[in-house]
């Protein structure tokens, strides 16, 4: 059996939900600011998320329908995904986003599962998270279907960008690198400097 526990913004999907939501917002800068303090370990991950939903609060459904629906996949992603599913992998999606681009992702790409986060809109706007399922510790939320599925960190590969994804690289056997920041270079077994996830597809091997 072999897992794929891939993030999904920047790795699956080329581009990241909230700065787009933000600058139609006209709170692209504010937004920014926020992330760049949680990259400095100013703020929690979770209090960052927090802030930035707070500022976006008002924002339209149908904007924000419209985003998740306009998001593109990155370069390669339906070919790693089928080919990784004749390969005999399961495929996970994980992301500290949005159930609205998330839940859409699982369809088109046929993953098997996807974890995400879930904003709350009343009356056709945006009025702060309803459900924070994943936070800076990804794996943390992965916890129970892994042990319900017999999953093994000797079964799982890790594909990842961003260092928030460090503890999911410390739980796979195997660690790719995509397009991805020094420090999850230096911790990859495997490192893909293009975007293109075909490239991904070639290293992982035949599963049972």
């Amino acid at each position: 059996m072999g897992i794929l526990i891939s993030d999904m913004e920047g790795v699956l999907i080329d581009g990241e939900f909230l700065p787009i939501l933000a600058e139609h917002q006209g709170k692209a800068k504010e937004v920014q600011e926020i992330t760049e303090k949680g990259i400095k370990g100013e703020i929690s991950w979770k209090e960052g998320l927090k802030k930035r939903i707070e500022l976006l609060k008002g924002a339209s459904y149908e904007d924000a329908k419209k985003i998740s629906e306009n998001m593109s996949y990155m370069k390669g992603a339906h070919e790693l995904c089928k080919g990784l599913k004749e390969k005999g992998y399961t495929l996970i999606g994980v992301t500290g986003g949005f159930k609205l681009f998330a839940e859409r992702a699982k369809e088109e790409l046929g993953l098997d599962y996807v974890f995400s986060n879930e904003l709350q809109f009343e009356d056709g706007e945006l009025k702060g998270l309803k459900n924070i399922r994943v936070t800076e510790d990804k794996i943390e939320g992965l916890d129970e279907l892994i042990k319900e599925n017999g999953f093994s960190e000797e079964d799982t590969t890790t594909l990842a960008d961003g260092a928030n994804n460090l503890k999911l690289f410390s739980y796979a056997n195997r660690t790719v690198a995509f397009n991805a920041q020094p420090i999850i270079k230096e911790n990859a077994d495997l490192v893909v400097e293009s975007r293109d996830l075909d490239d991904v597809l070639e290293l992982l091997p035949q599963n049972k």
